[in-house]
């Protein structure tokens, strides 16, 4: 099993896919085209049937071989599209008839060369977005893509900064859809930044810059008000409102932690967050000073920093933003509440600092169509817990919300006001989680990485319905759609279905 700390060096792809219904196909009943489904909240609405037991042979209708990857499957207008490594320096993006399987396109670019991840991450880590006409895909080193969908020829590339992780977690972050629009938020060590592009063309409508955050993995959800739909991104320290057409902030609010790699759920106005998070300056010195490359004397130097990232140079920007920062003293060591003040922007010190106890955990609800600081106003309830986590995203369903923890810990609380509805609970697959749950049919679908999918009753108690073991590791959150299971391991893609 994965270490609390090598968790915490994976990117929370989590990764995971947002809809909208397009339709040209004559039988599409529904799509999943982007990360966990409808406005990224893993909720399928349809009435078809979804099996409860399943494995990579059993109800299997189609399966396709593929590169290592990470990424979820996503399903538009009867296709169905995920990416894969095809070599070290060659991904490619992939398109199958939903029914059938058969293959009906592919695309590969070289990526040139890619900076080390964490080994338990795939380069092919990002989830596509797609309608009936086009497929957006970003990848680091390409910045994002739009292809056709029904032949994959290109339409538009927008190039965008490579992104920078001194940790090492990699680029994770994917795009998703609102009416015209592409959203795509990137908050990474050197240039944070929320991109929303033109669909048909590609060209920037509105950027934020948002280097008031840290690293965040966090996606854009809809939220949708009295005053009208805002765009609403979680990040460090605060949870955002935007306006759509002009990229505004309208409101914020001060209730999150230094960061945060789950999605939020909104529903009815309402955006429900479960988050944890360690305070900053424990992470430096556990992950730079405490490491074997570090020599473990409670400060961070240059030179530990760049032992631990290895031969590739840190940028000299980097240390510009954030060490040379925080060296107060000029002693060239960081030290104490030096770390805070170097690793979290100025004005939004968020979570624990230096001395505190660094490990925090919430769930938490808030109101959207405020303005301003809406901290104190709009903040419907929050409370402490120990049982989220910090990469499973929550699933609302009827009156409750799930959240699923890694070792397979389920708890349970109503939305009203946060009580506990049951929980913490075993749902008998002890492993480590990376997928968010999802829900159709009556049913939760709960993949693990160790490639098992429990499946749950949707109801006040938790109740286990099936394990079902597809022979290999899933990270990607798996789609739903037209009473088909599209499932992403890190080798295969699957359709499974009541045959």
């Amino acid at each position: 099993m994965l270490s609390l700390r090598n968790r915490g060096l994976l990117l929370a792809l989590q990764i995971l896919c947002f809809t909208g219904l397009s339709g040209i196909a004559p039988v599409q009943a529904e799509d999943w085209p982007q990360f966990r489904g409808p406005n990224c909240s893993g909720v399928s609405t349809s009435k078809k049937a979804l099996p409860a037991e399943f494995d990579d042979q059993k109800n299997v209708i189609w399966s396709a071989e593929l590169g290592d990857g990470i990424g979820c499957p996503v399903v538009a207008a009867g296709r169905v599209f995920t990416s894969g490594m095809v070599d070290k320096e060659k991904v490619g993006l992939y398109a199958f008839d939903a029914e059938t399987g058969k293959k009906l396109w592919e695309r590969t670019w070289d990526t040139g060369e890619l900076l080390e991840i964490h080994k338990t991450n795939s380069f092919a880590a990002t989830t596509p977005a797609a309608d009936d006409e086009r497929v957006y895909f970003y990848f680091s080193t390409l910045g994002m893509l739009a292809v056709d969908a029904e032949t994959g020829a290109d339409v538009w590339k927008q190039e965008l900064p490579v992104p920078y992780f001194v940790f090492k977690w990699g680029a994770g972050m994917s795009p998703t859809l609102y009416k015209d629009l592409v959203l795509f938020c990137q908050d990474d060590d050197l240039a944070p930044a929320f991109y929303a592009f033109d669909k048909k063309t590609g060209k920037i409508v509105w950027k934020d810059d948002r280097s008031d955050q840290a690293v965040n993995y966090s996606h854009p959800v809809i939220c949708e008000t009295d005053k009208g739909d805002e765009i609403v991104v979680a990040g460090t320290g605060k949870l955002i409102g935007y306006d759509p057409k002009t990229g505004k902030r309208l409101w914020s609010a001060r209730t999150l932690l230094r960061n945060i790699k789950t999605t939020p759920v909104s529903r009815d106005g309402i955006i429900y967050v479960s988050l944890q998070s360690g305070g900053i300056a424990n992470q430096w010195l556990a992950s730079i000073d405490r490491w074997e490359t570090g020599n473990s004397d409670g400060k961070v130097t240059k030179d530990e920093i760049q032992a631990f990232v290895g031969k590739t140079k840190v940028p000299e920007a980097f240390y510009k933003k954030t060490f040379d920062r925080g060296d107060l003293n000029k002693d060239g060591a960081l030290e104490g509440e030096e770390l805070d003040i170097a690793f979290l922007p100025p004005g939004n010190e968020a979570g624990a600092k230096f001395g505190e106890e660094p490990a925090q955990e919430f769930v938490l609800a808030v109101k959207g169509g405020g303005r301003g600081d809406v901290t104190k106003s709009h903040l419907l309830w929050k409370h402490k817990t120990k049982y989220t986590d910090h990469i499973v995203s929550p699933l609302v369903t009827d009156k409750r919300m799930l959240l699923i923890k890694g070792g397979g810990i389920s708890t349970c609380y109503e939305i009203d006001k946060g009580k506990k509805v049951w929980g913490p609970k075993r749902i008998q697959n002890e492993c480590e989680y990376f997928a968010s749950p999802i829900y159709g049919d009556g049913k939760i679908y709960v993949a693990g990485e160790n490639g098992k999918i429990v499946v749950l009753e949707d109801g006040p108690e938790q109740k286990i319905i099936a394990k079902n073991d597809m022979g290999d590791s899933i990270l990607g959150t798996p789609a739903i759609a037209d009473g088909r299971l599209f499932i992403r391991t890190r080798k295969h893609l699957y359709c499974v279905g009541l045959k």
